[in-house]
Order: C-alpha cells, then structure tokens, then sequence
C-alpha cells in the first residue's frame, strides 16, 4: 500500500506539501497540488487514520509526551518546553507516558484528536507501530532526548558519551577500580546508549566490566533500589555504582543506606541526569548534567519550524560532568550545575 512518502516522491515535492493539499491548505501552488493529487490517483493513496485527523487550521498548540513527570529531568524539560512554546506563540498540552508505550500511544492519539499543530515526544521504547504512522502521516514531530532509529523526523537529544568517559577517568583517579552501573530499559535508545558509553570508557583504562555488575532497571527508583541491593549482596561487591538517571540513583541510595553503609565511605555512588537536590543531599551527588534547558528551546524551534513548512536539523548537545563528594577526593565541588 502506497505511504504519503510515495505520494511526495511520485510528485516531487515534501511530506509536508502532501499533507497541506490533502488537508485544503491554501498555501500550495496550484502547480504543486496539481501534482500531488495526481500522484495520489496513480498510486491509489488513501490517507490512514492518523493522517485523517491532520489539523485543517492551526490551533496555535504543541503537544508533548514525556517518559516519566515523576522523573525531575523531564519535569524541567517541560517547563523549558512550554517557556519556549509560549514565546513563539504556543500553548502546550503535556501527556505523561509513566515509561509505558501503551499510555504513550493513548496521548499521541489523543493530542492528534485535538488537533495539535505538532508533537515533541520523548518516546517510551523504540517499538511504536503508531509512531511511525504518525510519521509517515506528515504530522510534524520532533523527538527530544529519546529517539527511535528508523524514524526519519528531527531528534534533538545530548550526547553523554564524553560526560560519561570523564566520569570514569574521574572514579579511576580516585583508585576506584570495581565500577557498576544500573542501566535504563534496553527498549530505550538512552538506556543502551549510557551501559555502553560507560563499558567503553571502561575498556579504554583496562577496566572490566562483568555482567554481575550490571543491573537492570527502568529509569524509576525501585529498579535503582533492587538493582544496588544486588550489587551489594554479591561477594565482592563493587566501590563504585553508577546509575544510568537520578531516580534510579535516588533508589540505590536507599539500598545502600539500609544496609548501614556510608557514602563515599564504604562505596561511592554517581548519576546520569543532575538534579537540584543532588546538592543536599549527603554527600552531594556526582552527577552527568543535560543542558535541558537548551535542549527544550531548540526542541520547541525545530517543531516550529517544521509547522511553518521549513526543513530543521538535528541537534545534539554534550552533557557535562558535575564532579562532587558522593564519590570521594579532595577536589570535589557542591555546586548546582548550570543548565
């Protein structure tokens, strides 16, 4: 069955132009729409049920769906995003996905239903069938800070890597040598991502990483609790945890605590994603910081302009390593880091 790409390669114009002239929008040539509804006649393209719910006007709104509201990464992100939107003349209607694809896809099929002029999603997994419908649809969308591979629409996300290897060099000056990490869901381009970042910076100091030292969880406290609670039963456990966000580090800290341990004392503990009570707590938290503030504005930009018919880029952003007592040495700072 032909997809509304067909329909703009048989034409020769943009996803976007098809959606316009199916949608009645007066904005394209005559020239264009001539072409267009003749590629759609040759091919026998019948716009699918996303496609049918494609704005006639715009309603001057953006929707987003976010990972987890619970999560204080995404809960700034979003209050970056609807500052951005609002000044561009945007409203914003946000749906929480509570890290379930189910829940996500509710919010993207009831956001289209209202009509919004675009959707920035933080995608739950990489498996979607709806995403990619969406899509393919012409609906404009922006990933942010997750991705799916495969999807041809912008992403705007930080790059980890380099914070994370900084990390690791930081933990081997220290003496640290039996380093774990609490990994996001595999099903999650950031969860793979991050074990991977941190095993190759490993790799690269002649540090093994053993898959005892590896937990898995799902970006939420409980998994980072269980997850440290296994790495502490172990005979030898590690010096060091790693947890791949904050709320996972947050759970480890309860595990450790339980059990009577001190940190950094008798194990040290590091994050992904900095958050503002990384400061208070004792010790301060070593943490991986997003610039999340950039990250929403140029977000909200590329949906903007993807809305207003032009064509954005990627962007990736390097998150940064706030370096602090939670994992011992003299050379730490408690500062916030700067987003």
């Amino acid at each position: 069955m032909a997809s509304i790409k067909d329909v703009a390669a048989a034409a020769g114009v943009s996803v976007a132009t098809v959606s316009r002239v199916l949608n009645s929008h007066p904005s394209v040539s005559r020239d264009a729409r001539g072409r267009v509804l003749a590629a759609v006649d040759a091919l026998g393209y019948r716009p699918n049920a996303v496609a049918r719910s494609l704005r006639t006007a715009q309603t001057r709104t953006l929707g987003l769906v976010i990972s987890d509201v619970l999560n204080p990464y995404f809960t700034e992100l979003a209050r970056f995003v609807e500052e951005e939107a609002r000044a561009l003349g945007y409203s914003v209607i946000i749906g929480n996905a509570d890290e379930r694809p189910e829940l996500q896809d509710h919010h993207i099929r009831t956001l289209i239903d209202r009509r919004i002029d675009g959707l920035l999603v933080s995608p739950a997994d990489g498996g979607s069938p709806l995403m990619r419908e969406v899509a393919l649809s012409g609906t404009p969308m922006v990933f942010v800070d997750r991705w799916i591979p495969g999807i041809d629409v912008p992403v705007v996300r930080a790059d980890g890597t380099g914070a994370v290897k900084d990390l690791v060099a930081h933990l081997h000056g220290l003496g640290h040598r039996r380093l774990a990490i609490i990994a996001g869901p595999a099903a999650t381009t950031t969860g793979n991502e991050r074990v991977e970042a941190f095993r190759e910076a490993m790799g690269e100091l002649g540090l093994a990483l053993p898959d005892a030292y590896i937990g898995q969880g799902d970006f939420q406290a409980a998994s980072g609790r269980r997850a440290a609670e296994g790495f502490l039963a172990l005979a030898e456990p590690p010096e060091v945890v790693f947890a791949a966000d904050n709320l996972m580090a947050l759970g480890a800290l309860d595990a450790i605590r339980a059990r009577g341990l001190r940190v950094p004392d008798d194990i040290a503990l590091a994050a992904f994603d900095d958050i503002p009570w990384f400061v208070h707590t004792d010790p301060p938290i070593t943490a991986i910081a997003q610039p999340t503030a950039d990250l929403a504005r140029a977000a909200v930009r590329a949906l903007a302009d993807l809305i207003e018919g032009r064509t954005p880029q990627s962007v990736t952003l390097p998150a940064r390593l706030v370096v602090r007592r939670s994992c011992g040495g003299r050379d730490a700072t408690d500062q916030r880091s700067d987003r």
